[in-house]
């Protein structure tokens, strides 16, 4: 099924993503130990902190499959945009808030960097990890793009974690650049300041990433509505029902990427009786979830005819 597929290929990300930050956040731990450098230290913190968020969409992924019961009869789809919230309100508090901590303390009490070529050594394996994680982010996110501009593309997704990760790591790449040129800077003008500048720099970097993520995964979380596409589809599969002479009023939302409830009012046929109006349902019902099985729900409110003057 294509959501099954559109999962799969955003876990793949997560995955892959996952593994990288891993590796990287323990060479970084292992420079900064070894140079003293605030900058490289803030960059072992956020692939720390990366690496949790990314633990946590994959046990969003996992809460949010979870079949419907009695306490939640529309099952728990926005389990995964739970969590992709706290992701975003992780990478704010600590990653951002922990780099700009370390890079204040290292400006206030400078410690000049000792083996500075490790450090480069290090990022230039960061960087080559990190870009291979984005290079498969990149990938699954333009896919699910389309025709659409990559803005517009995250604007309209309902999948946090097929853009969450391509965010994090570009934040990421773009910290390793501003790691380098802070530990350059440092090391060449013996200013061990512009390290901890290089910290706060990358703190800014992971605060507007997470504004942005958070702000994309409130909407879902509040509840979005379904594409203008499977809005549409559904109306004409009502209007083309025998019996049924007009749809409107149609309501849809968002649970989770592949999980939405749908509902409208319909206009029925004069002459139709109650069991030939019980049929009509059932036939839109399986014949939008043939469609669109994403359509988890399908609510249908009959509607008296509008008297005409």
């Amino acid at each position: 099924m294509p959501g099954e597929h559109r999962d799969l290929t955003s876990k793949t990300a997560v995955y892959a993503a996952l593994a990288g930050n891993l590796l990287v956040a323990l060479t970084k731990f292992v420079a900064a130990a070894v140079t003293g450098s605030s900058s490289m230290l803030s960059e072992g913190v956020h692939s720390l902190v990366d690496t949790g968020n990314e633990a946590l969409l994959l046990y969003g992924y996992r809460q949010s499959a979870r079949k419907p019961d009695p306490t939640h009869p529309l099952g728990y789809g926005r389990e995964l945009y739970f969590w992709s919230f706290m992701v975003a309100l992780l990478l704010f508090t600590a990653g951002a808030g922990a780099s700009i901590y370390e890079g204040v303390a290292h400006i206030r009490s400078p410690e000049p960097i000792t083996n500075a070529v490790v450090n480069y050594v290090v990022l230039v394996l960061s960087f080559l990890f990190e870009a291979i994680s984005w290079w498969v982010a990149f990938k699954n996110f333009r896919t699910t793009a389309g025709d659409r501009g990559y803005w517009q593309a995250v604007r309209d997704s309902k999948d946090p974690p097929a853009f969450m990760v391509l965010f994090e790591d570009t934040a990421a790449l773009i910290g390793l650049a501003i790691a380098a040129a802070g530990v350059f800077s440092a090391d060449t003008l013996d200013m061990p300041q512009l390290d901890g500048l290089a910290s706060i720099l990358i703190g800014l970097v992971l605060a507007i990433t997470a504004i942005l993520v958070a702000r994309e995964c409130k909407e879902l979380l509040i509840g979005e509505r379904a594409s203008e596409r499977v809005r549409d589809s559904i109306a004409a599969l009502a209007r083309s029902e025998p019996g049924v002479d007009e749809a409107s009023g149609i309501f849809t939302v968002h649970l989770a990427p592949e999980q939405i409830v749908a509902a409208l009012n319909l206009e029925f046929d004069d002459d139709l009786r109650t069991p030939q109006i019980e049929h009509s349902v059932r036939s839109l019902e399986q014949r939008v979830r043939d469609r669109h099985p994403e359509v988890v729900a399908l609510f249908v409110k009959p509607k008296a005819r509008e008297k005409r003057i």
